[in-house]
């Protein structure tokens, strides 16, 4: 990868860091995600507590999902270990709109530029020394004739922030010790991202709280199918508002909330595709042997067309797919 700039940049692809990279990503926000390979999750044996898996999960399944699913919603995932983090505007030789930015560092690729970072791995914290002149990030114990450097759990606010800004902190924390906490702490921090990315772009606080969700176009009711009724809402909601409710500025910030807010929801059809998609791409996953266990050989060959179970037979066992593969 070469030098490149980005709004955010996520150090870790465990829990927390995929997820504060994937909240930030769906709000349209260039993400970059450094992993290493060996986040906290990685020490697990197997993970037996995460809701939505009744049998537990392995921790490689559960990563390489994880991953994927920050690289469908736009994220870069960079194999590559953080050296070190520093400000823009600490070095002469870069250009005046770069400075207050982050110049990310890894220890093989080209740096990154970036307006925000996100810490989100437990590995020491040494690739943030220096950006407070206190070096208040680290704690420090004596633990004899010797002072011991950690990094400071309490260091960031509840939704990352810290007192360098820019600066968000998903892990390590409290939150950091179960892998659903630090996901939940990682969706937070995102959030957090995302609405100061929108302060800076001229919403209001109030305003820039959005949701991620999706929810059914149905539930809406003829009522919210037409667009004014959506900016009807929102001048209401906003009209004892920091912001002029007749400036461009409010007119402007007016138009990206409503169009989020229908965007988010979907038909039937778009329900139903979706649906499949996220079979398909957790069934990528699977071992095929234990989907013949689970479902059966009879129930797979129903599922299967009877043109796809020709051209399987008649290609002697083999897809015609990875015959073409085979070709390449």
């Amino acid at each position: 990868m070469s030098g490149a700039e980005s709004d955010v940049v996520v150090v870790g692809a465990g829990p927390a860091g995929c997820a504060a990279a994937v909240f930030a990503a769906r709000d349209g926000l260039d993400v970059v995600v450094f992993d290493r390979g060996r986040s906290s999750l990685a020490r697990c044996a197997h993970l037996s507590n995460y809701p939505g898996f009744p049998a537990g999960i392995d921790v490689g399944t559960l990563s390489d999902l994880m991953r994927e699913q920050a690289e469908r919603a736009g994220c870069t995932v960079v194999d590559d270990l953080v050296e070190s983090v520093d400000r823009a505007g600490d070095d002469a030789d870069r250009p005046e709109d770069q400075s207050g930015r982050f110049v990310v560092t890894p220890q093989e690729g080209a740096p990154v530029t970036a307006a925000r970072v996100v810490a989100a791995t437990r590995y020491d914290g040494e690739y943030l020394r220096g950006l407070d002149d206190d070096d208040a990030l680290f704690a420090r114990r004596d633990r004899g004739e010797e002072t011991e450097e950690t990094f400071d759990r309490e260091y960031a606010d509840r939704d990352g922030t810290t007192a360098i800004d820019g600066l968000y902190v998903a892990s390590p924390s409290d939150a950091d010790r179960q892998a659903i906490t630090a996901a939940g702490q990682g969706a937070r921090v995102g959030k957090r991202v995302v609405a100061d990315a929108r302060v800076d772009e001229g919403w209001w606080p109030a305003a820039a709280e959005g949701r991620d969700w999706v929810r059914r176009e149905a539930e809406l009711g003829d009522e919210w199918s037409d667009r004014e009724r959506w900016v009807e809402w929102f001048d209401a909601t906003h009209a004892d508002g920091p912001v002029d409710p007749d400036s461009e500025r409010f007119a402007r910030v007016r138009d990206a909330a409503v169009e989020a807010e229908r965007s988010s929801h979907v038909d039937a059809d778009e329900e139903a595709a979706r649906a499949a998609a996220g079979h398909r791409a957790l069934a990528a996953h699977l071992d095929p042997e234990a989907v013949v266990a689970a479902h059966g050989a009879d129930a797979l060959l129903d599922a299967m067309d009877d043109e796809a179970v020709a051209a399987h037979a008649a290609a002697g066992g083999r897809t015609v797919e990875r015959d073409e593969e085979a070709t390449r």
